[in-house]
């Protein structure tokens, strides 16, 4: 009999980790307290792996030697306060995908806002840099599956607070940490500092040789900057000064320095519009400068960049009115970044499972560019409260299509409508992609 290994959760990162575990030899079994989706469940009977669903055998799970803990699962979930109490080990999916990386190289890429933007655009820029890559972790496959079934020399991988929660030797060669605003603070005791701390922990195992790329104007991450283990090799970016290494912009212009290497280029040039797609583009740039990626293949991987489905994602131009499917934004900061980017007076649709949100944040935001908001959610109380009195027009709806509907209303010619909820999804929605795509939907069918 192998090592006993439970993994809790069988969503993609459980169902990764299983099928590495069985490859490597453990006695796996993974228990799902829900339903497990179709295409997982059939995974698990085509790789042998033994599960359950639907609720927890306790006894078994408790004569674990280790747990892998999906980042679904918090904390205070009655099976993980079990196991701790008996003192097993619980790690997540990407330390146990760690284990077996072998030679691997890994960039992990974590923040609250922008990751899958910069973790997408440093995927594309290596694999214009002819680079083979693979694009993991919180989007596309888990790290596990990946290192288990095609395994590759590097690892592009977006890696939430969740993720770090239960590391214990996870070292990504080059970290990035984009900026830190307050998010899930719902799994964090909403105790800010424990939010920050999480984050920070993606560069703890990191050694002398390795990089940290971070951003110089975030005014959170700077002020815990001590937490960032005794790197050599820290690399800012900033629009505000000139730095001897990392990148800035100036003038319109970024220039990316890394060691002797330097790149510039027009933000003109940029695939991807706004004031923090500026950020997560000098992000990526210096993450390819890391990796001596030729110069002609950073500036046009950043050139043709397209951006990611779900975030600021145009649906349709309709009697001169433009939909945006920004549908990612779950979390306040989320939307503030993507009203920031709005140039027309907008419609917008706000609301799902809030993570005990301020909307004061976007306050300003909203009062300069919002014609009306549209509440899509079982629960629309708190934005009421936030915004009444603040536009002209607030209204609920509880589905994606009476959403648009409104929306089809009170938008004139030259307005836009943006979905960016700033919340979670689970109250109507699958998922925030189920959302998007029922909005896309219900906006196609105008």
């Amino acid at each position: 009999m192998g090592k006993q290994l439970i993994i809790l959760g069988a969503g993609e990162s459980g169902v990764g980790a299983a099928i590495l575990a069985k490859a490597k030899g453990y006695d796996v079994f993974v228990s799902d307290g829900g339903a497990i989706s179709k295409p997982y469940e059939a995974e698990l009977v085509q790789h042998g792996i033994a599960y359950e669903a639907g609720s927890h055998n306790m006894e078994r799970i408790l004569q674990a030697d280790e747990v892998v803990k999906s980042p679904g699962i918090p904390e205070k979930a009655a099976v993980v306060k079990a196991i701790r109490a008996k003192g097993i080990p619980v790690i997540s999916e990407v330390e146990f995908a760690y284990r077996y990386k072998g030679d691997s190289k890994i960039i992990g890429i974590t923040g609250s806002n922008g990751k899958s933007t910069t973790t997408s655009l440093i995927y594309a820029i290596c694999k214009a840099g002819g680079l083979d890559c693979a694009l993991v972790g919180n989007i596309g496959y888990s790290i596990a599956r990946q290192v288990a079934i095609d395994p590759k020399p590097l690892y592009v991988a977006e890696i939430s607070s969740f993720q770090l929660d239960d590391i214990v030797t996870f070292r990504p060669d080059i970290a990035v940490l984009v900026n830190i605003t307050e998010d899930h603070l719902d799994r964090y005791n909403y105790q800010f500092e424990n939010y920050i701390n999480a984050k920070f922990r993606i560069t703890e195992n990191q050694q002398p040789g390795d990089y940290c790329i971070y951003c110089a104007d975030d005014e959170v991450t700077v002020a815990n900057q001590h937490k960032f283990c005794n790197l050599t090799n820290l690399l800012p970016f900033t629009m505000k000064k000139e730095v001897r290494q990392g990148a800035y912009i100036k003038d319109e212009e970024m220039l990316i320095k890394v060691k002797e290497q330097e790149v510039r280029m027009s933000i003109h040039d940029f695939a991807l519009k706004g004031k923090h797609n500026q950020y997560n583009t000098m992000a990526a740039g210096i993450a390819a400068t890391v990796l001596d990626i030729r110069k002609d293949k950073i500036r046009e991987a950043i050139q043709t960049f397209e951006s990611l489905e779900h975030r600021m994602e145009p649906v349709a131009t309709i009697r001169g009115v433009e939909y945006i499917n920004d549908s990612k934004a779950t979390n306040i900061n989320s939307t503030w970044y993507a009203l920031e980017s709005m140039t027309k007076p907008t419609v917008l649709i706000l609301g799902g499972v809030d993570k005990g949100n301020d909307y004061t944040v976007i306050e300003d935001l909203v009062t300069e560019k919002v014609k009306a908001i549209i509440c899509m959610g079982v629960d629309n109380a708190k934005i009421h409260e936030a915004f009444a009195g603040k536009v002209p027009a607030i209204v609920d709806a509880d589905s994606a299509k009476a959403a648009v509907m409104a929306a089809y209303k009170l938008a004139e010619k030259g307005d836009a409508v943006l979905l960016s909820p700033a919340c979670a999804s689970f109250d109507l929605f699958k998922n925030y992609e189920d959302r998007g795509t029922q909005f896309k939907m219900a906006v196609k069918e105008l």
